[in-house]
């Protein structure tokens, strides 16, 4: 059975990239979103995030009449969906996955849903996710039959097929990455696999390696989790060097002189919406056991704090060097806020919630620079130019290092705070 329409739910920094590329194959795309906003963005051959390249894939799948957005799900031979999937809000101490927009979205394809069809999570979830989906969806359409954990081969009665298959692509990179990467597929019977790869094959020219769907699972989480580890060594020695007077640039460039030693880069904390968020399903699922995970988690989480008080620092050592200055006269500028360099994403981002809290604490003026927005509204600080920054500021915060800011060099500001190290 071939796919000649795809729908995809959620319309995101995921959603929307993949509905574009089966869109581009000349497939008819469906995108299902519940912002209304969105959906007309894209009906209008737009995009409302920032992405290199996919605007003009977009606006040519619109326009050739393959990609259409709308708020609720039609029928379709294959369902993406690529909701988020955020933690729960109860104050614990390691924070529970929160499902319920996998679940929204389950059950509203659910109606529209006919035999043959296929399946696919690609939301980062944490093990067992797929296998509750379907039982979702089973509940929903009992008259279907759908793959469960207790089946155990290829069984010519399931009517729907299921399948995890994480995304794995860098922002900024999507539109190449989506293609060239190699892609996991984990189907929760050898045929659900096999429906995946077709599906997949659409576009994609990396390999598609076949896995169970709960090792697709933690695949993903596992990726994340490694580089949240690696982040947190860097983090955790850029405070040990500034304790001990190290400069922890040079540090780390002279480390990795060693042919097997590839020390990262240290920041202000880690962000986005896999790293700072997977490693927390693995340790939410096993919290006796993933102690050097959850460890990693802590010390990345703490870095915004530490990087808090040094702002807090140099304010008083500006003040102390200024004595015509009281500290309500003093101009925080904060530069970058997106949780990665060249983006708009602000989703866990340490130097958006570092630039809040600074404009909470400090009684002074607090302004921000980020070249990848427009606007930001209700946030207790002033979106300005980097010139205007640059003029006006007493204090200068560097926290993402956008490629403006590495181009225009160190500003002439008496106070820096660089957690990037670019500025010397």
């Amino acid at each position: 059975m071939s796919f000649n329409t795809i729908s995809v739910v959620g319309l995101g920094y995921i959603g929307l990239p993949t509905a574009a590329m089966f869109a581009s194959r000349k497939k008819q795309v469906i995108g299902v979103d519940v912002n209304q906003t969105a959906v007309d963005t894209i009906n209008r051959g737009e995009i409302h995030i920032v992405e290199p390249e996919l605007d003009i894939i977009v606006h040519a799948a619109v326009k050739e009449g393959y990609l259409k957005a709308v708020l609720s799900p039609e029928p379709a031979d294959a369902f993406l969906i690529a909701v988020p999937t955020p933690f729960k809000n109860n104050g614990s101490e390691i924070p529970e996955p929160d499902l319920r927009y996998i679940e929204a979205a389950a059950k509203a394809i659910a109606p529209v849903l006919k035999k043959g069809d296929l399946v696919i999570l690609e939301s980062t979830s944490p093990v067992g996710a797929t296998e509750q989906m379907a039982a979702w969806l089973a509940e929903e359409r009992p008259e279907l039959n759908f793959p469960s954990a207790n089946t155990t081969a290829d069984i010519a009665t399931v009517d729907i097929n299921i399948a995890h298959c994480p995304e794995r692509v860098l922002p900024g990179h999507v539109v190449r990455e989506l293609v060239e990467n190699d892609r996991v597929i984990g189907g929760m019977t050898p045929e659900c696999s096999k429906r995946a790869i077709e599906l997949y094959k659409t576009f994609v020219q990396g390999e598609c390696v076949v896995t169970n769907a709960r090792t697709a699972e933690m695949a993903k989480l596992t990726e994340n989790s490694c580089r949240d580890v690696q982040i947190a060594f860097a983090n955790e020695l850029s405070v040990i060097c500034d304790e001990l007077n190290i400069n922890v640039w040079e540090l780390i460039s002279l480390a990795n002189r060693h042919p097997r030693i590839n020390i990262l880069q240290p920041g202000p904390g880690v962000g986005g919406h896999c790293i700072a968020v997977d490693p927390w399903f693995i340790v939410s699922q096993t919290p006796n056991l993933a102690r050097l995970i959850h460890t990693a988690r802590e010390v990345n989480d703490s870095k915004p704090l530490w990087v808090i008080d040094k702002v807090k620092a140099a304010i008083f050592d500006f003040v102390k060097a200024n004595p015509e200055k009281r500290i309500e006269d003093v101009t925080v500028a904060c530069f970058g806020l997106a949780f990665k360099p060249d983006i708009d994403d602000l989703r866990e981002s340490p130097a958006m919630n570092i630039t809040r809290q600074i404009a909470k604490e400090h009684t002074g003026r607090v302004i921000a620079v980020e070249p990848n927005i427009i606007e930001i509204a209700n946030e207790g600080f002033e979106l300005v130019s980097q010139a205007s920054a640059e003029k006006e500021a007493d204090v200068a915060v560097l926290l993402v290092d956008h490629k403006e800011f590495k181009a225009k060099g160190t500003p002439q500001i008496q106070a820096i705070v660089d957690t990037k190290g670019i500025w010397k």
